[in-house]
């Protein structure tokens, strides 16, 4: 025995001493990855507490994975479970070496307790497990990649779990000698598993065979876990804490501004892998790819090749096939992301229509969008190579500062004939109302700024536009990566609204409410800005408006992108709708955080739409399918959008924006 003893020591001393050598070599590579790429991100070193905090909410709470019930409850079982395993398996790996090592000798008793509780814990692992394995055989949702992968560690796991409990109950079986530590009471579960296989008819010789047999078995597998982690998908177990930890605090998020005055910059834009930074990399090393981004995708719903799970994998595929590149200073020779033979096609990129649905549901807290806008820019700055029929849509914007190409002349045509003051007369007011491009030169957008304009009418509200003055807000041309254009744009509107005194800035459209509150800081105007659905609201609450409700019939309500996940407007316009209407209110499936997108986002009003199922036409049919009578809206875009698509659908169902609901509801 003293010889077997010394040849295990060896033994697991190599072993233990070459998987950690080679799992920290495969991890030091990668952090030298993640540090030789070029791009600068933002500061993330802010709010260190509140960060902490969330790393043990997110990650060690799972508060994001159960976002999704079953699923989520899978993934905190295996979660616990096996973490709960770490230290006993830790302490296993060291008496492998050190035979004579035993915490139990220091505590006792809190030693004995943690082994209870990880005894059950780690059952609730093969739980978990049993749940995922019924998800992928039966259920088998179209998002959930069926790779090798994502098999094999089950495998890994379940093998990890299953020889820990037979090393629990050999251990309960087998003599000590007075000075021992005794495992009676210590484990519940491997308990049973012990009388289930009958293990106390076993001679004590067989006992320490059959011991050891599970040992090589399980620290073999753990240690096997480890060199496969770094290269495979599970390599978010050592990104994720980090990624959350650097993740962005605020809901809302503006695109990165670009210096495109900088004459020592070679490129703009993402154009290459080595043009990420390292937060970007980080991104693709914490993806689960888990396929929640991909369920509730637009575009992959209606068959567009964008998937944004695939998009992070192929950007993972790309770095690491470079990366020797990368790393030996070779960087010119690095190829484009989008290639010959890339799976990141124009089309792929173009699908996207900014609803950041991807990013809202991620446990992980990807910004997948970060990745599509940058690239954006690269393609238009860089390339000059875009959809053909954004040429116009630039040209419209540069020439008329509206995408439509109407006279910038004729912006406040739509109010000729009702009392809407023009800010050039009046210098003054409380409230800036820009109308925006939809509102001045639409159709379906005037008839919404003329209930609004009624609406601020009635409560008495001193208010202006700024009328031919104002320009577009640059949210098309710069979703669309032409960043040129929109920062041309931005500083015109910047310089005209720096002319004049107001208290707030109100918009009824998401668009220009997120690009003037969340994006127009960074060209140094900093406003106090308002959407019509939080202003109407107030103004109900306060008296000013008084609401006489009426039958609108069944409404349903639906979540503009920009409003919704960018900026967590979401009662607010239900509060409206709920007094305003004497019928019900019902929600669609998609709503709220999960809401569908309209289509119209990223520039995608503008774009042809010619690959799958319009966008719009599957909204609608949710609409259709909610039994609503009536469709309400907080968006331009989206009413449009809305009413072409239940056209298509040969149902009777009106659209319309919660102004011209409440201008219909109030005296």
């Amino acid at each position: 025995m003293g010889n077997y003893l010394i040849f295990k020591s060896v033994f697991m001393l190599l072993a233990l001493i070459g998987a950690f050598g080679y799992f920290f070599k495969k991890v030091t590579r990668l952090y030298k990855i993640m540090m030789a790429v070029d791009g600068e991100p933002k500061p993330f070193l802010d709010q260190v507490a509140r960060r902490v905090k969330v790393v043990f909410t997110d990650v060690l709470g799972q508060t994001n994975v159960r976002r999704k019930f079953a699923p989520g409850l899978a993934h905190t079982l295996i979660f616990f479970g096996f973490l709960a395993i770490q230290p006993h398996s830790f302490e296993l790996m060291i008496q492998g070496v050190i035979p004579v090592f035993h915490v139990g000798y220091i505590f006792p008793g809190i030693y004995t307790s943690y082994l209870f509780v990880a005894d059950i814990l780690s059952f609730f692992v093969l739980v978990g497990f049993a749940y995922a394995i019924y998800r992928r055989l039966v259920l088998k949702p179209d998002y959930l990649t069926m790779g090798m992968d994502a098999n094999l560690i089950i495998l890994f796991t379940s093998i990890i779990i299953i020889s820990f409990h037979f090393i629990n109950a050999f251990q309960t079986l087998i003599a000590v000698g007075e000075d021992g530590f005794s495992y009676a009471g210590a484990f519940p579960i491997s308990g049973i598993f012990a009388s289930v296989f009958n293990l106390g008819a076993l001679s004590q010789s067989s006992l320490l065979i059959g011991y050891e047999i599970f040992y090589y078995i399980h620290i073999g597998t753990i240690l096997g876990f480890l060199i496969y982690i770094p290269g495979s998908k599970h390599l978010h177990l050592l990104a994720a804490a980090p990624n959350v930890f650097f993740k962005r605090m605020g809901m809302e998020k503006a695109i990165v501004k670009t210096d495109i005055e900088n004459e020592e910059a070679e490129t703009f834009g993402l154009g290459k892998v080595s043009e990420f930074n390292w937060h970007n990399v980080l991104n693709l090393y914490a993806c689960t790819e888990c396929g929640r981004c991909e369920e509730l995708c637009p575009a992959s719903n209606t068959g567009k090749p964008l998937s944004p799970k695939k998009i992070i994998h192929d950007f993972k595929v790309d770095l690491l096939n470079q990366s020797d590149l990368l790393l030996n200073d070779k960087k010119h020779e690095i190829l484009p992301i989008i290639r010959e033979d890339s799976e990141i096609s124009k089309d792929v990129l173009w699908a996207c229509t900014t609803c950041r649905s991807c990013e809202d549901i991620c446990p992980v807290n990807n910004e997948h969008l970060d990745f599509i806008f940058e690239m954006r820019k690269y393609q238009v700055l860089m390339e000059a190579d875009f959809p053909t029929e954004m040429q116009e849509t630039f040209n419209n914007m540069e020439n008329q500062a509206n995408p439509w190409g109407f006279s910038a002349d004729s912006r406040a045509d739509w109010c000729k004939d009702i009392d809407v003051p023009i800010m050039a007369e009046k210098q003054k007011a409380k409230v800036l109302w820009f109308v925006g491009c939809a509102g001045s030169f639409d159709d379906r957008g005037k008839k919404i700024s003329l209930a609004t304009a009624s609406i601020l009418n009635k409560a008495g509200v001193d208010f202006a536009i700024l009328g031919p003055e104002e320009s577009c807000n640059g949210d098309t041309a710069r979703r669309a990566g032409n960043e040129y254009l929109a920062q041309m744009m931005i500083q015109q509107n910047v310089e005209t609204l720096s002319q004049y005194k107001f208290d707030m800035i109100l918009t009824g459209c998401p668009h220009c409410y997120n690009m003037i509150k969340n994006e127009y800081p960074d060209f140094g105007a900093d406003y106090k800005v308002v959407h019509t659905a939080d202003y109407f609201d107030t103004l109900i609450k306060e008296g000013r408006l008084k609401i006489n409700a009426k039958d609108f019939g069944k409404l349903t309500f639906h979540d503009s992108c920009y409003l919704g996940r960018w900026n967590n407007i979401y009662e607010s316009p239900r509060d409206i709708l709920k007094k305003a209407n004497t019928g019900s209110l019902v929600e669609m499936d998609r709503s709220k955080a999960k809401g569908f997108c309209c289509g119209a986002g990223g520039a995608r009003m503008f774009m042809e739409e010619t690959i799958g199922k319009r966008i719009n036409n599957e909204r609608a049919n949710q609409v259709v399918e909610s039994g609503a009578t009536m469709v309400a809206s907080a968006c331009p875009f989206c009413a449009t959008m809305l009413n072409d698509g239940i056209m298509e659908t040969n149902k009777q169902i009106p659209v319309k924006d919660i102004a011209e609901i409440i201008d219909e509801a109030t005296d």
